[in-house]
């Protein structure tokens, strides 16, 4: 058969990779596992597909010699896996020989892995090829029937899918048992580099004979998770995979139980990094999920609002004219009663607070009735008023109107966004724009005063928006007789 027709798409394009950017790199010592501070905080992957021919194992009686045949990244790479059905599952032996180190594709590659992808595209970790002198074995085993076979170039033994790295496939030979099955099987590639994204340089590894290749890959690991952001996403399964990388670099306890604590290492650190990732995916996911919902929010508010004020303000003010008739009514009667100014006095201002209550937050104070408007008037970094506000405040002119003799001083306040020159001007003209609507919904002109306090007296903590929020208001506050004598501070 013609070699072509079993290159994924994928494998096709690192020829341009390979020969472009070649991985002939200066190789350092291994230094301290601490990796350099991440460029970019966020774990990020890109996706590449990639296919090989599945083969259908259903009908296999005993076992079958299976072809490995190396990609454009390695053409003199060859191998055979013997494939077998014992114990309800199927057992995979593969050899391969002409492989060059893993680091040659790369800093962040240290091993090969040999892959099981299923025609849905799972893959599945069959093992680590240790490679001495350009050949390697390992022994796997796939729960699955169908399954195509390729190596991948990887940074350590325990990665949960495949690299785009591929080195070997499976081919179809002509003596291609005719029960086979043949089926293209559609995989995941990460594409090169990935596993470092966040990596400011990887260079490869100095590695020698007496330090054994699994505490290479535990501080690849390591440093790729910590670079993902796991210290701070996964931290208690990270500080095992530290924990473990420290014993597994003291000398004592021989090879055999350093190269056990290493790779202990190594799967505690990919078990960190995809907890990472997969909680930055879902924080992704949530943050573009929140910024489209907003937009559209935004879009459909910007379509109604100027329709929806109008009508609200309109309804407003005839309600506002009905409740004023009522409560000019009620004051009139109020004012042709005989009764004592002090008793009158108090009556009117427990009767404006109760009226005032109503609408908004109203507090009785020595300089009078403190009517507090936080949270509904203005954006941040804005003086105009919201329909929630203008709302309010036709309500509370209302009010303010049927009471003669009333003073009201609007005072403004922001957040502490912004600096202090420009926020009294803003305080100072939210409150100026807040004097021209009560004057506009019938409070006399000459009763009311502004003024602007900037980021001073805050109500709630500036270090959150809702505190902000709270923080960028307006108060009323009125006086006048009746409203600010000795007994006003008490009620």
């Amino acid at each position: 058969m013609k070699f072509w027709k079993t290159i994924p798409f994928a494998a096709a394009l690192l020829v341009v990779q390979a020969e472009e950017a070649p991985y002939n790199a200066p190789i350092p010592n291994l230094g301290s596992s601490q990796a350099a501070p991440a460029t970019v905080p966020l774990y990020r992957v890109t996706v590449v597909q990639g296919s090989a021919k599945a083969i259908n194992y259903r009908n296999l009686k005993s076992s079958a010699r299976i072809d490995l045949m190396g990609t454009v990244l390695v053409r003199n790479a060859s191998g055979v896996a013997t494939v077998k059905v014992e114990d309800g599952g199927i057992h995979i032996t593969a050899k391969v020989k002409n492989l060059p180190p893993a680091s040659s594709f790369g800093g962040e590659f240290l091993t090969y892995v040999l892959w099981g992808i299923s025609p849905e595209g799972r893959a599945t970790n069959l093992g680590e090829l240790v490679i001495k002198h350009g050949k390697g074995k390992v022994k796997g085993t796939e729960q699955l029937k169908t399954f195509g076979l390729v190596v991948t170039a990887e940074p350590y033994f325990a990665v949960s899918q495949p690299s785009d790295v591929v080195v070997l496939e499976n081919v179809l030979s002509k003596g291609s048992p005719s029960q086979f099955e043949f089926i293209d099987a559609k995989y995941e590639l990460l594409k090169r580099g990935q596993y470092t994204l966040n990596l400011t340089a990887v260079e490869p590894m100095a590695m020698n004979d007496k330090t054994p290749l699994d505490l290479y890959q535990a501080h690849n690991a390591v440093r790729i998770a910590r670079a993902a952001g796991a210290s701070f996403y996964a931290p208690e399964a990270f500080g095992k995979a530290e924990n473990f990388l420290k014993q597994a670099e003291a000398s004592t306890g021989g090879r055999k139980a350093r190269v056990m604590l290493a790779r202990e290492t190594v799967q505690r650190a990919e078990d960190a990094r995809l907890i990472a990732v997969q909680k930055q995916e879902k924080e992704q996911v949530a943050m573009e999920t929140k910024l489209a919902q907003d937009k559209v929010d935004a879009a459909q508010k910007e379509t109604a609002v100027a329709e929806a004020a109008k009508t609200t303000a309109l309804k407003q003010t005839q309600l506002a004219e009905k409740e004023n008739d009522a409560l000019r009514a009620t004051n009139e009667g109020l004012w042709s009663k005989n009764a004592g100014l002090q008793a009158k006095n108090e009556g009117l201002r427990s009767k404006l607070m109760e009226q005032l209550n109503s609408i908004l937050q109203t507090r009785a104070t020595a300089r009078g009735l403190i009517v507090n408007m936080s949270g509904v008037l203005f954006q941040s970094g804005q003086a105009t008023l919201l329909p929630a506000a203008r709302e309010k405040l036709s309500k509370i002119a209302g009010v303010l109107s049927t009471h003669k003799g009333l003073k009201i001083e609007a005072e403004g306040f922001t957040d502490s966004n912004g600096s202090e020159a420009f926020n009294q001007n803003l305080s100072e003209k939210r409150a100026m724009n807040t004097k021209d609507y009560l004057v506009s919904q019938g409070v006399p002109a000459g009763s009311i005063t502004f003024k602007g306090f900037g980021e001073e007296h805050p109500i709630a903590s500036n270090d959150t928006e809702a505190g902000r929020q709270e923080n960028r208001r307006v108060e009323l506050v009125v006086s006048g007789e009746g409203v600010t004598d000795s007994k006003a501070a008490g009620l």
